[in-house]
Formats: C-alpha cells, sequence, structure tokens
C-alpha cells in the first residue's frame, strides 16, 4: 500500500473513493459541506433520510454524486465526541479500511483532517493513521496453497491542511517504517519452529547486513560461547538437536564515539519447557517465544529505513529448549558468563538463563542504555492481559523514557517494582541465585534475576507475553508489538 500526503480542496480531487466524516446528529464536516455544496445538496438530502446519523463507526457509501469527480463518496460516522480516543481512531480505520478493500477502486482519499483525536497533535494523528491503516492489509498466507485474493486498493492520499503538510509527511514516513519493522516481526513470529530455528535468525541478520552498509553482524556459535564461559546459554540448548546462536547486529548511525543504545531480545525459538514441560494444549502456540528477538529484527529494521542519527547494538539470544537425554534437569547448577552460578530449579524458566548471559555481553559495548524484551513469564498475562508490557528497570529516567515512548506510540507498557524483598525469593541453599522465585509475583522475580546482571548499565525490562501474541482461534498470531514503542523511544533518543 501507498501512502500520500496533499493539501486540497475535496470536492475538486478525482478518486474512486472519497471518505469525510459525519458526527452525530448528522452534522456535517467542513468537507463533508463542501461536497454537499458542490453536490446542490445531494449529501444532506440523502442523510435527512436516515440512512446515517453518525454514530461511531457507521458509513454510508453513496456512488456518482452530481457535481463531484469521486466515483464514490464513503460518508463515515465519528460519533458525538468532540476528540475521539487512540482505541476510537483504531476502531474508525480499521472500519474504513474494511470497506475500502471490497471495493473496485485502486485508490482512495481520505478526508479525515478534522477528526480531532486527544492528545495528538498533526504528526501523531497522522502517523497513528498510517500505521493502522498499513497494518490493517498484512497477511500471512505463505504456507497456503491458496493465497489471499489481493485487494484493488493500493494508495491512499491523505488530506491536510497546507500548513500541517510537512507534519503529516513526517508521520507517514516514520509511519511505514514502523509498519515495515512490525511485518518483519509479524512474519519472524508466524514462521514454523521446524523452518525458524536460530540458524535461520542467523541467516536473516546476516541478509540485513548485507542489504544494509553501516550494519555490521556478528554470530556467535556453541564455541563461541562456550569460551565466553556462557553456561546460562548453553544449558538451554543442550537438550535440543539446534544449535544456539547469539546474533550481535550493530548499527552506526551516529558518531564513532557516541555510546549506543542497545536492545537484547529473547529468541526461544520453540518452547517445550525442557525436562519441566509444558502441558500439550496450545503448545503449538510456543514458537511465539522468540518474538522478543522478531521484535528487535522489526525494531532495527525501522531504524535502517529510517537511518536514524543513533549507534543501535541488537542482541538476539536464540536457542530452542528441548527433552533429551543431555537436556538440563532440574537441580542442575550452571555458572553464567559474569561468574554467578545459578540453580535451575524449573527448565521452563529458560529465557531468563539465556538473557542473564546476554546481558554480561552488553556491557562490552558500554551501552548509554539496555532494554531486554521477552515473552518471559504466564504471570504477566495474568497481571495485565494482553493490552499492556509488563515493564521493570534499574533506572528510574530510562523506565520513564519508556512509558512515555509507549503512550506516544499507543503500544503501551506498565511498570511494576523490583524492590528488594522480591530478591529474596530467588535465594539458593546450593548456588548464588535459583532460576525461579516460586509462584508469588513471577513477573517481578524473573525481573529481580536479570537485575542481577544488568548492574553495569542502566536497564529495562520488557515483559510481552501478552502483548506479542494473540492466542487461539482463527486470528491467533504475532501482533509486532513493542515495535512502536521500542521504535519511539529510539526516535525519541534521536530527535528525528
Amino acid at each position: 500500500m501507498e501512502f500520500f500526503v496533499k493539501s486540497a480542496a475535496p470536492q475538486t480531487l478525482k478518486t474512486a473513493t472519497l471518505v469525510v466524516p459525519v458526527a452525530e446528529g448528522r452534522k456535517l464536516s467542513e468537507a463533508a459541506k463542501a461536497l454537499d455544496t458542490a453536490s446542490s445538496g445531494a449529501i444532506s438530502a440523502l442523510l435527512k433520510r436516515g440512512d446515517l446519523d453518525g454514530k461511531l463507526g457507521q458509513s454510508l457509501l453513496l456512488h456518482s454524486l452530481a457535481g463531484l469527480k469521486a466515483d464514490r463518496v464513503l460518508l463515515v460516522g465519528t460519533g458525538k465526541e468532540a476528540e475521539l480516543s487512540d482505541r476510537q481512531l483504531r476502531k474508525l480505520l480499521t472500519s474504513v479500511y474494511s470497506s475500502l478493500k471490497n471495493l473496485g477502486g485502486t485508490d482512495a482519499v481520505l478526508a479525515l483532517d478534522e477528526i480531532q483525536v486527544k492528545n495528538r497533535d498533526v504528526y501523531s494523528k497522522t502517523r497513528l493513521t498510517v500505521e493502522t491503516l498499513a497494518d490493517a492489509t498484512y497477511c500471512f498466507d505463505r504456507f497456503k496453497s491458496k493465497k489471499a485474493d489481493a485487494s484493488a486498493l493500493k494508495k491512499i492520499t491523505l488530506l491536510t491542511a497546507k500548513a500541517g503538510v510537512s507534519d503529516a509527511e513526517r508521520g507517514k514516513t516514520h509511519a511505514q517504517a514502523i509498519v515495515k519493522g512490525m511485518a518483519f516481526t509479524k512474519d519472524l513470529g508466524n514462521l514454523p519452529p521446524n523452518l525458524c530455528h536460530p540458524s535461520y535468525l542467523a541467516e536473516e541478520a546476516k541478509a540485513l547486513g548485507k542489504a544494509y552498509k553501516n550494519l555490521k553482524v556478528e554470530i556467535l556459535d556453541e564455541k563461541k560461547l562456550k569460551a565466553l564461559g556462557a553456561g546460562a546459554f548453553l544449558a538451554v540448548a543442550q537438550g535440543s538437536e539446534q544449535p544456539p546462536r547469539m546474533i550481535v547486529l550493530n548499527y552506526q548511525g551516529g558518531k564513532k564515539t557516541d555510546q549506543p543504545y542497545a536492545l537484547v531480545g529473547k529468541g526461544i525459538t520453540f518452547d517445550t519447557g525442557g525436562i519441566s514441560i509444558k502441558p500439550s494444549a496450545g503448545m503449538d502456540e510456543m514458537k511465539y517465544d522468540m518474538c522478543g528477538a522478531a521484535s528487535v529484527f522489526g525494531t532495527l529494521k525501522a531504524v535502517l529505513e529510517l537511518q536514524l542519527p543513533i549507534n543501535l547494538v541488537c542482541l538476539l539470544a536464540c536457542a530452542e529448549n528441548m527433552p533429551s537425554g543431555r537436556a538440563t534437569r532440574p537441580g542442575d547448577i550452571v555458572t553464567t558468563m559474569s561468574g554467578q552460578t545459578v540453580e535451575i530449579l524449573n527448565t521452563d524458566a529458560e529465557g531468563r538463563l539465556v538473557l542473564c548471559d546476554t546481558l554480561t555481553y552488553a556491557e562490552r559495548f558500554k551501552p548509554q542504555a539496555v532494554i531486554d524484551i521477552a515473552t518471559l513469564t504466564g504471570a504477566c498475562i495474568v497481571a495485565l492481559g494482553s493490552n499492556v508490557s509488563g515493564l521493570m528497570g534499574n533506572n528510574d529516567e530510562l523506565t520513564q523514557q519508556i512509558v512515555k515512548a509507549g503512550q506516544t506510540a499507543d503500544d503501551r507498557a506498565w511498570q511494576l517494582p523490583l524492590f528488594d524483598e522480591y530478591q529474596e525469593q530467588l535465594d539458593s541453599p546450593f548456588a548464588d541465585i535459583a532460576n525461579i522465585g516460586g509462584p508469588k509475583a513471577g513477573t517481578i522475580t524473573a525481573g529481580c534475576f536479570l537485575s542481577r546482571f544488568a548492574k553495569a548499565y542502566n536497564w529495562a525490562h520488557l515483559d510481552i507475553a501478552g502483548t506479542a501474541w494473540i492466542s487461539g482461534g482463527k486470528d491467533k498470531g504475532a501482533t509486532g508489538r513493542p515495535v512502536p514503542m521500542l521504535t519511539q523511544y529510539l526516535l525519541d533518543r534521536s530527535n528525528a
């Protein structure tokens, strides 16, 4: 889908479909009034019949109105509120796209700039609009014998006032990069685990390195991980036939002397739970346990598309967690790259084991800040559902920057505490630390575990177990989150 921004009188535009808003009570927007005047009152006459009152989400398609160059006019209801919420705008745009994609026209013009959205200026409203419409076009049918029917709609033009064209263009550009990143993340998350394993992700990283000159890629295999002393990382992978990989992607968009930001992604390409095996029901969805790594890939893709003037290091901790005669057992003790020892009480708490060594490895880059992203705990889904990601960290300024980025991107996070009392739940009589802290506060104790390996820098942890994936039914699949939040965080740092 191509998107364009334009400033023009709607009644002068030749297009297959022109979309204009009508508020509740049949109140015409300025765009609708201009069309009504040009069509000699045809729109107001039709509304008087009662076919559309203007309630949020209502729509009415009109054909071949005299005096207009547009083939069709789609009236959409915006409700009675003076300002819409982000959620209301998304619902409205989703409804508009559903109508447009079933029409025969190849293009559409949206004269929706008069719609006011709470706490959004021209830039952020345009960005949210383009993200919503572009994301709605996503389809994963790679393994379907019969592909989805292609929509005739190929081009959408957004009308805006002349003074807002520059801001709208910037919003459109950022949105398109973010949606490309989200699509990359979704594709990786939706791939089957027999194809998408650690070596496959390594090849994807190499392909990115070839496509972008200012991206360097390094792949750490088992031999290199062993030399580094990554005992926790290797313990997770030792039961699988698929070898582990730590993927290092180094993007240089800023000055050589600038300290980088770092993103660390959990990439468990399939999680059986290991010897602490999961129930079989729903286990097929455990291919999504690499969505932390996938979201880092997607965020990097957005950064590369925009060529942001920052330095960014992406570290992907990729392994497969399988039971076998070689697999790690409950009760095993491993030595991490940091030198701390861990008693593995539950092999299904494996994400924190690959992440802890990767967080230690991140120290060598002397990062300004490190954010790890992981589908880490089912407890986070219980606590926060699928609407917001869990957030913890050791630096208040960093966590608040992420919260703010989430609000701006409409991809929110909610901060949870990391009080010392929770750390005590990880005490082990046999090692420095246990890998689980019991049934209480499971999301927080997982964050406490990671915090012990992130003391050398400002660090935050995002638990995306509930937000990265839609479970069950025909709509299940990767969501592409939190690519918008992470990209916004980096946009804020680069002032782009």
